[in-house]
């Protein structure tokens, strides 16, 4: 084989790679180490364009609606402002639901542990009147009690409590400290993470035609197309989920107030509208919901507690296999069975994360491989009659 330059070229890199993966293989945790630096550098930004992302689906539909079929002398004064008005308005709807799901809940939960709280004492005071009544009907549990040898040094125990008492202190005062750290750290990436979402909204169009000009100068045409393409299907297929996930939640908190109401069941717009929030995480969210839910009606009437989880598990059967799986998935253009894959598998994978991640994902992996499959098959000329036709 001649050594043209091509050749050479070709050797000097798999030689690069192969000394480079070696490399990362024999200092991994320092590699490791240099990720979670980057990250942490980076993650600002990272989670300014997931906000940007999901602003972006209402923001959209609102400044369709709003200004879209606009055509008039003031043309130019409205392209202005539409994009700030829209902006706006979807900030405060967005506010307005969770400030509506926060200042509802917050007052009950509230007072519901407040309840509880309240009947802590009347419990003991039940449980040692049945300890009584207990002693006082089966008197062998006095004699037996009497005969255990119990030679129990108080000292020694109460001086081992106050080093617990201390140790637990001085834990909990490092670890108050550490937490406010962390809040301080969290409110900050998220405020420098918002402005960067801000300025992502309103200069989407021209940082989508910069970064274009950059992949067509470097890369070649067709490669870009592709790589346009892909962004456009995702971009479809998330903005589809993010609508179909808002569905299924409008749809399960109008069920969850519909039975609910039939059944005499209190706080039946107050669940539902908590049940409904919660279930834009996906699968586990409801769950959430009935546990809020669980506890207000709980401290009124603890059998109609009990009948509102039986509730919450007929419901979220049905929801869960037959409603979730065929809105979410007609949504994103993916199958009922991938859908249940998805959301298992990005669980397992990522948690909660990785359920909000992984549906859409797969939806496009899915519209992917299929369009190479059909692709494969026309290229081969079998026909999709003769596919229905052989028996698994």
């Amino acid at each position: 084989m001649e050594l043209n330059k091509d050749n050479i070229k070709k050797i000097i890199f798999i030689v690069t790679v192969s000394i480079f993966i070696y490399m990362v293989f024999q200092r991994y945790e320092v590699v490791l180490d240099i990720v979670k630096w980057v990250f942490g550098i980076i993650f600002p930004f990272v989670l300014g364009c997931c906000v940007a992302f999901i602003l972006n689906v209402p923001m959209r539909s609102v400044e369709k609606h709003l200004f879209g079929y606009y055509t008039g002398k003031r043309e130019k004064l409205v392209n202005k402002i539409k994009r700030p008005v829209s902006f706006i308005v979807t900030l405060l709807l967005v506010l307005g639901v969770i400030f509506i799901v926060v200042f509802l809940v917050a007052p009950q939960m509230g007072d519901t542990f407040k309840s509880i709280y309240e009947q802590i004492p009347v419990f003991f005071e039940q449980i040692q009147l049945w300890i009584n009544d207990l002693t006082k009907h089966y008197s062998g549990i006095n004699e037996f009690v009497s005969s255990l040898d119990l030679n129990i040094n108080w000292a020694s125990i109460g001086e081992k409590v106050m080093t617990f008492l201390q140790t637990f202190m001085s834990t909990a005062f490092s670890s108050t400290m550490g937490i406010a750290v962390s809040i301080v750290n969290g409110v900050v990436t998220f405020v420098v993470g918002f402005i960067f979402s801000i300025y992502l909204l309103f200069q989407k169009e021209t940082l989508c035609v910069n970064v274009k000009k950059l992949m067509y100068a470097y890369l070649p045409e067709k490669k870009v197309d592709k790589i346009i393409e892909i962004a456009a299907l995702s971009n479809k297929t998330f903005s589809k989920f993010l609508s179909g996930q808002c569905l299924e939640a409008v749809i399960l908190g109008g069920m969850f107030f519909i039975t609910m109401t039939i059944f005499r069941m209190p706080y039946a717009l107050l669940i539902s509208v908590v049940i409904a929030f919660c279930a834009l995480i996906p699968v586990v969210g409801a769950f959430i919901g009935c546990i809020v839910g669980g506890l207000l009606i709980l401290i009124q009437n603890p059998m109609q507690a009990f009948w509102f989880v039986v509730l919450f598990l007929v419901l979220q059967q049905i929801e869960g296999n037959l409603i979730y799986p065929r809105v979410v998935g007609s949504s994103v253009g993916l199958p009922s069975i991938w859908v249940l894959v998805a959301v298992t598998v990005g669980g397992s994978v990522m948690g909660v994360a990785g359920m909000l991640f992984f549906i859409p994902l797969t939806s496009v992996v899915y519209t992917l491989l299929r369009e190479v499959v059909y692709k494969r098959l026309k290229q081969k000329k079998i026909s999709s009659e003769k596919i229905s036709k052989k028996k698994c």
